[in-house]
């Protein structure tokens, strides 16, 4: 039976999840390994690997001959997100109902993931970007290695941290979480370690043996899986270019409550410290869309109180509300000027001030 949130239920054309190779499945001695499959895009997540996702995993946990869960990435990316390129094309296309399925299925699943019953061991080698966080990091354990590269990076095409980030980026320490969430600034394997984004480190050379081991693990018990993780892994600890030591800078910024205090307090840091960090935070922040700054900012803040549940579902909101006119200029434009022509010149993102409030107003599902 599926455990779905109440108000996400996937659409029964999603849910019949139709056969694709874009999820691959390996299968262990006590465990099954999902592979997203379209390394080509960096295996970014379509409805239809949502809701496949969505039946292996529901299926599995049914299983009484599977222990534990895993999921990888195929070629040089665990996962760079949502589809999001094929999201504008059916916004332009007019089809909502089929934008609002992309979300309610990836949404779907990692409640699923978050609230799952066996152990999941995501293995995060390469990029994992907004949705690639969300299908890994709400799961047991999280392995980063020397080529993971994290980030939030939806303010710069319009958007807002979702798929659970205004979740797992609001529980971190001290306000890191708008750091990220705001500047969409990445992070390396050490860095998600240092912060408890990432549970264990392996060198990308050595995953072999961490999945020779794993696969050979008869076991459902979530210690027996972190022994086996911290054993075949790799010891890190954070250098002097590490996050670690911009903590409390990033907190006595980052706590402002206003996004304008938020920049203010950055510029003179950066005036004071000459650090190179603080500059292209700066930088980053005055490329965003500033309307995706406000939203995000306010998701960060709602999230630090809410259940996993409760994030996903007023994100689904957002989400959706952040689509719709008059809002989807700033998401169709962001990701053109990003992701599909490539110019990085964005045309004005839309300014509003009271329209934050349409963002979290209850649309109709």
């Amino acid at each position: 039976g599926g455990r779905y949130l109440s108000s996400l239920r996937p659409s029964p054309a999603t849910a019949a999840a139709p056969d694709s190779d874009e999820v691959l499945v390996e299968g262990k001695a006590s465990a099954r390994a999902s592979v997203l499959n379209r390394p080509g895009h960096l295996n970014a997540l379509t409805t239809t690997m949502g809701a496949r996702l969505n039946k292996f995993y529901e299926s599995w946990e049914d299983s009484p001959d599977i222990g534990f869960v895993m999921m990888k990435g195929s070629g040089r990316a665990f996962c760079a997100g949502g589809d999001v390129v094929g999201l504008r094309q059916l916004i332009n296309e007019g089809k909502l109902d089929e934008s609002k399925d992309f979300f309610r299925t990836l949404y779907s699943f990692i409640y699923v993931l978050g609230t799952y019953l066996k152990p999941h061991v995501a293995i995060l080698d390469g990029v994992t970007m907004g949705g690639g966080g969300g299908v890994s990091i709400p799961g047991t354990f999280r392995v980063a290695t020397d080529r993971t590269v994290f980030a939030t990076p939806e303010v710069h095409i319009g958007f807002h941290p979702d798929a659970a980030a205004s979740f797992y980026l609001s529980h971190l320490t001290g306000h890191v979480g708008e750091y990220l969430a705001l500047t969409g600034e990445k992070l390396n394997g050490v860095d998600m370690v240092a912060l408890g984004l990432a549970t264990h480190y392996s060198m990308s050379e050595h995953l072999d043996l961490v999945d020779e081991r794993l696969a050979k693990l008869v076991t459902d018990d979530p210690s027996v899986i972190d022994s086996s993780l911290a054993q075949y892994g790799d010891l890190v600890y954070p250098d002097k270019t590490s996050i670690v030591h911009r903590l409390a800078v990033i907190d006595k910024c980052f706590s402002h409550e206003t996004v304008e205090e938020i920049v203010d307090a950055l510029e003179s840091e950066a005036a004071q410290l000459n650090e190179e960090w603080c500059t292209l935070a700066l930088k980053r922040l005055k490329e965003a869309s500033p309307l995706a700054l406000k939203v995000s900012l306010r998701s960060i803040r709602e999230g630090r109180y809410q259940t996993l549940d409760e994030c996903l579902v007023r994100e689904y909101r957002m989400s959706i509300n952040g689509i719709s006119k008059p809002f989807y200029h700033d998401f169709c434009e962001g990701v053109r000027a990003r992701l599909v022509d490539k110019d990085l010149a964005p045309k004005v993102f839309y300014f509003a001030g009271c329209t934050i409030v349409f963002f979290f107003s209850v649309q109709s599902f």
